[in-house]
């Protein structure tokens, strides 16, 4: 019998062996690591995982530098997955989408795809309603970062972009630092060089279900986003140049309100532009990191969101595109309006609105941008 169970054993420890892949511990978030473990474009991927001293866990790709799960807890102490993604880089890479992606070159949209920079037009691909979006087609979202976990509660991802790619000018040295804090924060810090005058706008594409339940729509998120003013956009949802109130408008979220509560009002033309929310606001924090830009709950989880950055602007989107086509993590149907997005950034299309805040970047010059997703309960 003794004999039986040795021989057993060792078939075992040799069948681990023969697997070429390790077997490994699932996140909290259920996600199994294994399955972020590829080469896509000949550079390695992988899946990380940061974790404080609160319980909360955030798990990160190098794919795009995507953030993949959030766990936080609700108002009974239960961990959720405030997030939408995929549970593979499979999916990631075959199901073209923003979720979670550090984007770059430049976040939102360029009109037509073309700018000006020192008397040359540049050509960008054209990927959304004849705009270049979120970099292009090839943009950051789907190329592999380089990844240095510095130790269990921050994570550095390194891009080199070279010149040309999808047409902008310049070798650019882009870095995100995501870094875990202990009071449940997620701070976001970007950083670029070039060598040859370039633009540049990051941000990170997460979408937000915080009720832990993305089978359900974010419409009963409250949500508050301090700004009196927004930039309209046309039926292309590109920027019109203008700068109003948001005063007398469904635009308003200055006093807290459901995210559903207008979004339907297509009475209203911007709404019916934008197929609901997809717009910049212009934030009246002008930079400061300590105040709050934007505040969403959802009032089943408790589980609140506040926003802090440094960029002049943040791009609200609800989820209109997402038609019940695309399965997520757990195996769930992401239907329109499951999530919102909040994209700290410079304003879109800012290279052809030259009144707007610049998104130049000079070679010698270091571009800054920093993005806090602070989490807490409402109970």
């Amino acid at each position: 019998m003794k004999n039986k169970l040795l021989l057993v054993g060792i078939a075992t420890l040799i069948l681990s062996a023969c697997n070429n892949r390790p077997v490994q511990e699932l996140t909290l978030s259920s996600l199994n690591p294994t399955n972020f473990q590829t080469e896509v474009n000949n550079a390695k991927t992988n899946l990380y995982t940061l974790k404080n001293k609160s319980g909360m866990e955030v798990c990160i790709t190098n794919f795009g530098g995507r953030i993949v799960s959030i766990m936080v807890p609700d108002k009974n102490g239960n961990m959720q997955d405030v997030v939408l993604g995929f549970d593979s880089i499979a999916d990631y890479v075959n199901i073209p989408s923003d979720f979670g992606a550090s984007i770059g070159r430049y976040a939102n949209r360029i009109n037509q795809g073309k700018f000006v920079l020192d008397g040359d037009t540049i050509q960008l691909p054209q990927n959304n309603f004849g705009h270049c979006l979120h970099g292009g087609p090839k943009g950051w979202q789907y190329q592999v970062y380089e990844a240095n976990s510095i130790d269990d509660t921050t994570l550095e991802l390194t891009y080199i972009s070279p010149d040309g790619d999808e047409n902008f000018p310049g070798n650019v040295t882009a870095k995100v630092v995501f870094k875990l804090t202990d009071d449940n924060a997620i701070d976001i810090k970007y950083s670029a060089t070039t060598d040859k005058k370039t633009i540049i706008n990051m941000t990170n594409h997460s979408y937000f279900n915080l009720s832990g339940n993305p089978a359900k729509d974010a419409t009963d998120h409250i949500l508050y986003i301090n700004a009196d003013s927004y930039t309209p956009v046309d039926s292309t949802f590109m920027t019109t140049g203008e700068i109003v109130t948001v005063n007398g408008t469904p635009m308003d979220f200055t006093t807290p309100k459901t995210v559903g509560q207008d979004i339907t009002n297509f009475d209203f033309v911007q709404l019916k532009n934008g197929n609901g929310y997809d717009h910049n606001w212009v934030l009246n924090t002008k930079g400061d990191l300590s105040q709050v830009a934007a505040k969403m709950t959802s009032p089943v989880s408790g589980i609140t969101l506040e926003v802090y950055t440094n960029e002049p602007g943040i791009q609200v989107y609800t989820g209109n595109f997402l038609d019940g086509t695309i399965t997520g993590k757990k195996g769930i149907i992401y239907n329109q309006r499951a999530s919102v997005c909040l994209e700290t950034q410079h304003y879109p299309d800012s290279p052809n609105k030259l009144e707007w805040p610049t998104v130049v970047l000079e070679p010698g010059q270091t571009y800054n941008s920093e993005c806090v997703f602070k989490f807490s309960v409402e109970k």
